[in-house]
């Protein structure tokens, strides 16, 4: 077994710490109390090759791995949660699905823009009455002709505002789970998009509802094969599953360094926190399970570069690596005590924060159902 990130990884790996540490950190509290997206950051990580990582050179791609994407995600999650949810759902939700799933024109047309950095790309799969439950999709996609007429709506999208397109799933059929999945312009006539949601963290990440009111789309702008919608986006929230683990870990890394510095510095009882075996516990706790966290995300990576299946892996990765971002974040604020529940410390920002991971991205109750599933599978009676 070989534990050693290669050369690309760990330049891939320094590089965006680099950006994170020096062009990301600075802003990002500020950002989370005026809930400004960082486009302009954005469409820098675009110039910069960031949305290429896991994207052969042939659609414009840096032509590295999801290890090197996940190591970026965690890099960018470390400083600012908000962007690296954006950075996680503009390339494993919005960019994958017409990567795997399109057509060279579809590719030409629509990824290697998004790739670029040119706009944000949007995947329209939750509803007001399909969220765990995605299959039972209600939004509508009509044949005329040769086009496709959507309606329905779409809540709690990241991206949408400033989307380019939106990749949106609909019902094709009046079958259980006949669903497809289209490529939606961002300007087409009919879509409406709203991004007021008032959140409790990941303040500057943009999340919006959708509508979509007799939108017309092309035939073209069908992704894949009519009906096949719901088996792709099981597939593209596998490797979703790994990029909102890896922005886990990043979150939980963030809050185990601000616990060790303020141990550290922290005086009670003519002595540091550090000093209190109590305080040492929780930071051995929390290093152990951000460790622990990280291999696992980086496994479900590497058996996803390595085509072999990850689907098991990857709800692992995001399951445990979630919860250990809430519990390293709430534990963080008990470190600081009193300090730790004002808005002049991260750790509450972290706390906040690290609740969406758990719900977003398929909760931790589908995660456990997702596991439990692979395993009867593997060990039928």
């Amino acid at each position: 077994m070989q534990f050693d990130l290669t050369p690309e990884e760990l330049m891939i790996k320094d590089a965006v710490r680099d950006f994170a540490d020096g062009v990301v950190a600075p802003g990002a509290g500020h950002r989370d109390e005026t809930g400004e997206v960082p486009l302009d950051i954005m469409q820098q990580m675009g110039a910069l090759g960031f949305f290429g990582i896991p994207f052969s050179e042939e659609w414009g791609g840096t032509g590295a791995n999801t290890v090197s994407y996940a190591l970026a995600v965690e890099e960018i999650g470390r400083v600012d949660a908000s962007l690296g949810l954006g950075f996680a759902a503009h390339v494993s939700l919005g960019c994958s699905p017409v990567y795997y799933f399109g057509t060279p024109t579809q590719k030409r047309e629509f990824l290697e823009r998004a790739i670029r950095g040119e706009y944000l790309a949007a995947f329209g799969l939750t509803e007001p009455e399909a969220g765990s439950d995605a299959g039972g999709t209600q939004t509508r996609a009509r044949r005329l002709g040769d086009t496709y007429h959507l309606n329905g709506t779409k809540i709690f999208i990241t991206n949408a505002g400033h989307a380019g397109y939106i990749v949106a799933t609909a019902r094709t059929s009046d079958q259980s789970r006949k669903i497809s999945a289209f490529i939606v312009p961002r300007e087409t006539p009919g879509v409406g998009v709203r991004c007021d949601y008032k959140k409790m963290g990941m303040r500057s990440s943009e999340t919006c509802e959708i509508h979509f009111d007799d939108v017309v789309i092309p035939e073209d702008h069908l992704l894949g094969a009519e009906d096949k919608g719901f088996h792709q986006f099981l597939d593209i929230l596998d490797g979703g599953r790994i990029s909102i683990g890896a922005l886990s870990v990043g979150v939980a890394q963030a809050a185990l360094d601000a616990s060790v510095q303020y141990a550290q510095q922290r005086r009670q009882f003519g002595k540091t926190l550090s000093a209190f075996q109590a305080i040492q516990f929780k930071l051995a706790d929390m290093a152990m399970e951000v460790e622990l966290a990280r291999t696992m995300v980086l496994k479900a990576a590497w058996l996803k570069d390595q085509h072999r299946p990850y689907a098991k892996e990857a709800a692992m990765a995001k399951l445990f690596a979630s919860e250990t971002a809430m519990r390293a974040a709430s534990e963080a604020v008990q470190i600081y005590g009193g300090a730790g529940y004002m808005h002049d410390f991260p750790v509450e920002r972290y706390m906040r924060d690290a609740k969406l991971l758990v719900i977003g991205e398929g909760t931790s109750e589908i995660q456990r159902l997702v596991i439990a599933r692979a395993l009867l599978e593997e060990h039928p009676v």
